[in-house]
């Protein structure tokens, strides 16, 4: 045994020795509850219906959310991909556990830090840019736990289906404490949403999904693989983490959805082919639903829907108004994404919250409800159950992001956030310049306050300061060769 799995099997022993323990009558007498995760990949805060489309069709997902409470402030820990499913998976901030970016897989040095077992540190390589950029590490690390190795002392079978963009082979889901992995691996997008899921039909697709069916959709297979779970073991308490690769690019849909929502009136969202894309989306929610009623299983399953950041505007996706921007920024139409609990007994049918909440919530939530141990790692989320049972508030005095990387080319420079209250600070990192907002008045990000309140400028940035020092962020340093181009 590895050191690492040594000091993984420790740590899960002793998370087992501490739950309480109860009679095997008591048990025999109360089913453990089950959890179903679905997280989209670039969906946007206005994707579905039950918060704010009208172009797009969700009824499942409203379905979900009639039956559950709506978090109108929901958060991403991060506005791109691996940071958020890192955070998802371990309940502590991207910044905390080294993955501050998506994964560049094919990078030379993801290859060659595979073979040592070891992410590298230091600075991306040089480019001329003003500043020099840490590397995010390659893969969550094996000494991180995540949600199902936490359920695994209590009997629970877990099962991965989708995305999972946290690590080569050897760090896929299934050594990462699932039972079953379908589709799950190093790769960030599909080449190709149908079978054999490679770009023109050569090439190649998804290594965890090789072809069956030529011209199967991929978001249908992904149900199918979801439903045959709940199926074969709908008699233990499982744990469901269904991690869509849509909506994702490329945008690819079924004819005849897309013919639908080409006749449809658009609003400011108008793309039939994403449109189809969110509707194959809904019907997956609608298998499992179906699934769990089948097996009479609603009442005893907490069902969470949410995303990994927010939708995609730098190429015409979709439109995330009334907030600014979307996937990659800062802004709200960055990280603000649909957030749906659904807890039968717990949360009351139809009830919305407005307290920020974030993806790091999602394990202590999960641990509460299931009864698991939280594991002996510095957890950076807060249980929602308060907020679900409407018991209480969150004790929570901030809220923070931390993108110490480029994306889209040098359009989104490195930057941090802290979200107090209603109130937003931004810190650029190139410009030195600070954003202030107050999203209670303005939450399109219009009006930038910086200016009026330089005292709560400097108490938030100095906030921020003390977090990421807290947190050991990866920061950024000027680059000595960076030459300006001439104007």
């Amino acid at each position: 045994m590895q050191r690492r799995d040594f000091l993984k099997a420790l740590s899960l022993a002793a998370a087992a020795s501490a739950l309480p323990h109860t009679s095997s009558a008591a048990k025999a007498s109360k089913r453990k509850l089950n959890v179903v995760l679905v997280l989209v990949d670039d969906m946007g805060w206005t994707d579905v219906g039950c918060f704010g489309s009208t172009y797009y069709q969700t009824p499942n997902i409203d379905r979900l959310c009639a039956g559950g409470m709506k978090f109108t402030q929901g958060y991403a820990a991060c506005a791109v991909c691996s940071p958020t499913r890192a955070s998802v998976m371990t309940g502590r901030y991207p910044a905390r556990v080294g993955v501050t970016d998506w994964i560049h897989h094919n990078d030379k040095r993801a290859v060659a830090a595979a073979k040592t077992g070891k992410n590298p540190g230091g600075f991306d390589p040089h480019r001329n840019r003003k500043l020099l950029t840490p590397t995010c590490k390659f893969w969550l690390e094996h000494d991180e736990i995540t949600i199902p190795e936490m359920l695994k002392p209590l009997g629970y079978v877990s099962c991965h289906v989708g995305k999972w963009h946290l690590g080569p082979p050897g760090w896929h889901p299934d050594q990462q404490g699932f039972d079953y992995n379908f589709g799950g691996c190093k790769i960030g997008a599909p080449p190709s949403f149908f079978d054999p899921y490679s770009r023109g039909g050569k090439g190649a697709g998804i290594a965890t999904f090789p072809p069956r069916k030529k011209g199967e959709y991929l978001t249908d297979r992904e149900a199918e693989h979801a439903v045959g779970f709940i199926d074969k073991h709908h008699k233990n308490p499982f744990f469901l983490y269904m991690a869509h690769y849509a909506v994702h690019s490329p945008i690819q849909a079924k004819k005849e959805i897309i013919a639908k929502y080409k006749a449809r009136k658009t609003t400011n969202q108008k793309n039939p082919v994403y449109a189809a894309m969110v509707e194959s989306v809904d019907q997956a929610v609608g298998k499992i639903m179906a699934a769990l009623e089948k097996h009479k299983l609603t009442d005893d399953t907490m069902f969470i829907f949410t995303s990994d950041n927010g939708g995609a505007v730098h190429f015409p996706a979709t439109n995330n108004a009334p907030l600014r921007k979307g996937k990659g920024y800062a802004y709200e139409g960055g990280i603000r994404e649909p957030f749906i609990i659904r807890w039968p007994g717990n949360a009351k049918p139809g009830s919305v919250c407005d307290t920020p909440v974030c993806s790091i919530d999602l394990l202590p939530t999960i641990a509460e409800a299931a009864g698991a141990k939280l594991p002996k790692k510095t957890i950076d989320g807060l249980s929602l159950a308060p907020l679900l049972k409407q018991t209480g508030d969150l004790k929570r005095e901030a809220l923070y992001w931390h993108f110490p990387h480029y994306w889209w080319g040098t359009r989104i420079k490195p930057y941090s956030i802290i979200r107090d209250g209603d109130l937003k600070l931004i810190r650029r990192y190139e410009s030195g310049k600070r954003e202030l907002y107050n999203l209670k008045d303005d939450l399109s990000e219009k009006n930038d306050l910086a200016a009026k309140m330089p005292k709560k400028v400097s108490e938030l940035d100095a906030k921020l300061t003390k977090w990421l020092k807290s947190v050991d962020a990866k920061m950024t340093k000027p680059n000595p060769e960076y030459k300006p181009k001439q104007k």
